[in-house]
């Protein structure tokens, strides 16, 4: 291997590292992975050897930035949606709509577990996770029931979002690189929803008492409910258009993002002061830059061919039992990494084998706190939510991770 190739991969290995360790240095880790990310495909152009090299650098380059391209395009569509929806106060209307006043813990609980798996799947679960911390900081619940929610919370929007693409990333990088097909993908919901009821069901013990819900509706205007059931229509037709005419969902979604503007123009009365432009710079942009500076380094371990030392987990193990690891490393590695590897590396398995890898890699980033972005929101929302308090519930949570794991592969089995 040449000394550039060694310089590249300790590139890849700070970057994972100031992610990793982001709280300690106070740096965010969107800059940190754009900067090694961008550094390194410097480095290659600078250190190729030949006209021929470089061109083969700039083929590569080209190839990354498409799939970034594609990948970002379909996140700032559907962001820009739920930017629009949240500020309006419609996703707190719905929660405070559905809930009844009056209810017990538990039943609170399970409720709160269904609504972050059902919401999780039609947004982010940035957005998910946010709206749950704010109904648990409204209750008047004493610390260990509050880490008992808020576990839940994240094992839940993690869950949700494996069954459709506009509720994960991972899944949309396995989609988008033809591993799945979206009828498949939503299969998965069956399982993943089981694995959540039974982590609620564990964690009922200690829960006894009942709680007041205060109701807090905010008035919609006829603009606000069209916009919202545009988004639930732009859902349903991504997944019907894929199916019947292999539309890119990244099409659908940005023509649903382009009549969300029409509307808003003819049928909003406020188009100066509250212009509907706007919510596209309210969307989570160091999200999306952690992911172009990820996909960067990714794509520059293929270049190198670093990425072989991930297929000798899958040469060592049959696909099901490394798939189950994968999981479980995607809670101490960032899960996004870890899927990019995993795709660039020419792994061969059959579609319900990469099922299990979308399930393992969506859910398995809950086992620990700072595994998921749901998980980091959390802490910084949830006062005495530290890595030793959530990681009081690591048997119950991996408990429902392999349960709901065992399910997809059993499920997996017919397809091929």
């Amino acid at each position: 291997m040449a000394v550039l190739d060694y310089v590249l991969l300790l590139l890849a290995v700070l970057a994972l590292l100031g992610v990793v360790f982001e709280e300690l240095t106070h740096i965010n880790k969107a800059k940190v992975t754009l900067f090694f990310g961008t550094l390194s495909w410097v480095l290659l152009f600078v250190f190729s050897d030949s006209p021929e090299q470089t061109a083969g650098v700039s083929h590569g380059l080209s190839e990354s930035i498409a799939e970034i391209a594609g990948l970002w395009l379909f996140l700032v569509a559907a962001m820009t949606f739920v930017a629009y929806l949240n500020k309006k106060g419609m996703i707190e209307n719905l929660i405070h709509l559905v809930l009844p006043r009056r209810l017990s813990e538990r039943k609170l609980l399970l409720l709160t577990g269904l609504f972050c798996f059902v919401f999780s799947s039609l947004a982010d679960n940035i957005t998910a996770t946010l709206v749950s911390c704010a109904l648990i900081l409204s209750l008047d619940l004493d610390l260990k029931k509050r880490i008992q929610f808020i576990t839940l919370v994240v094992f839940a929007v993690n869950s949700g979002g494996v069954a459709l693409i506009t509720g994960d990333v991972t899944t949309l990088m396995i989609f988008l690189a033809g591993k799945v097909d979206i009828l498949s993908l939503l299969t998965l919901s069956i399982p993943a929803l089981l694995a959540v009821l039974v982590l609620a069901l564990l964690l009922f013990r200690g829960l006894s008492g009942g709680v007041v819900l205060e109701p807090r509706v905010t008035p919609v205007r006829r603009v606000d409910g069209v916009i919202g059931l545009l988004f639930l229509l732009t859902i349903v037709a991504t997944i019907s258009g894929n199916v019947l005419f292999a539309i890119p969902p990244v099409l659908t979604f940005l023509f649903g993002l382009s009549v969300m503007f029409m509307v808003s123009r003819l049928l909003s009365d406020d188009s100066d002061r509250d212009p509907i432009l706007e919510y596209v710079r309210a969307i989570e942009f160091e999200t999306l830059l952690f992911f172009l500076g990820i996909l960067l380094l990714v794509g520059m371990l293929k270049e190198i061919q670093a990425l072989d030392s991930v297929v000798l987990v899958y040469q060592l193990l049959p696909p099901v039992f490394a798939n189950y690891l994968m999981g479980i490393f995607s809670a101490v590695i960032d899960n996004v990494p870890l899927t990019a590897a995993l795709l660039k590396s020419g792994i061969e398995m059959t579609p319900g084998e990469w099922l299990g890898l979308t399930y393992a890699v969506g859910v398995g980033g809950s086992l620990l706190v700072i595994g998921s972005a749901a998980g980091i929101v959390a802490m910084s929302k949830i006062p005495g939510l530290t890595f030793v308090a959530y990681l009081r519930y690591l048997l119950h949570l991996f408990m429902a991770y392999t349960l709901g794991y065992v399910a997809v592969v059993w499920m997996g089995q017919g397809f091929h």
